[in-house]
């Protein structure tokens, strides 16, 4: 839990950028074995194709229309603070995405 310092009077400091307050459901929260991070991920899909439809317009330029997506590798998970790999938490990622 962060606790506030008193700074000077009357301001004060959270020491840290972890939100404020208790954790909700902290036994589903993934946490890096490696360094502790347990805000900030990010994902690697790979062999993905992309499809973007265009329309173009009367002065020649072109306004996406729609687009899609589609996953044919695998698709990993990592941390964004040391780059472990967390892959094998991917499910449970998946699960917690709203």
């Amino acid at each position: 839990m962060t606790t506030l310092s008193k700074k000077t009077q009357n301001t004060f400091r959270v020491p840290s950028a972890r939100p404020f307050g208790p954790a909700l459901n902290s036994s589903r929260r993934i946490v890096c074995p490696e360094c502790g991070n347990d805000l900030l991920f990010y994902e690697i899909a790979e062999d993905v194709t992309l499809t973007t439809s265009y329309l173009q317009n009367a002065d020649g330029s072109f306004t996406p229309q729609s687009d899609d997506s589609r996953i044919l590798g695998t698709v990993k998970l990592f941390c964004a603070e040391c780059s472990h790999d967390l892959t094998r938490f991917h499910n449970q990622f998946v699960e917690m995405l709203f």
